[in-house]
């Protein structure tokens, strides 16, 4: 059992290790550790089921429950990613969507199981904290009519 003080735990239906193995695989600094099965029947499983697995996401700890239909994923909840370079962005955005996601607006995107993620390139956060608020407003702008991050983009918004 983990050792960690504090723990994000996710509720899965089901799927929590199918979700671990995916982000364990897409994401550096991640990984997948101990799986749990039931010790007996629960509301949604059965004793042996794969009750809660414990992984890592780039480099934070947290459990995947297998709770059931009952709660979803939603947006008040994201994973912030901060990327390096377009092809890092690219890289992370397509496996999210192409593993069954969404896409949505301004570096969000949905992963199969319904978890937010914001694929967020470093260069468009220090640019929305250019201390010129004109060339910040153009980023925001910019950032506002995008879906997966465009640096190239971004820069050209912030130089006007």
């Amino acid at each position: 059992m983990s050792h960690h003080k504090n723990t994000l735990c996710l509720w899965y239906d089901g799927t929590a290790l199918d979700a671990a193995q995916f982000y364990a695989s897409t994401f550096p600094d991640s990984s997948v550790g101990a799986v749990h099965r039931a010790p007996g029947d629960y509301p949604s499983g059965k004793q042996g089921d794969v009750l809660t697995v414990e992984f890592t996401v780039v480099g934070i700890f947290c459990i995947g429950l297998n709770g059931g239909p009952q709660f979803k994923h939603s947006e008040a909840f994201s994973f912030q990613i901060a990327t390096d370079d377009q092809a890092e962005t690219d890289r992370l955005w397509n496996a999210i969507v192409q593993n069954g996601g969404q896409e949505s607006q301004c570096g969000w995107c949905k992963d199969r199981w319904g978890l937010s993620w914001q694929i967020t390139p470093r260069a468009l956060t220090s640019a929305m904290a250019n201390p010129d608020r004109a060339a910040a407003k153009r980023v925001f702008e910019a950032m506002m009519t995008m879906k997966k991050i465009d640096i190239t983009t971004i820069e050209a918004a912030q130089r006007g």
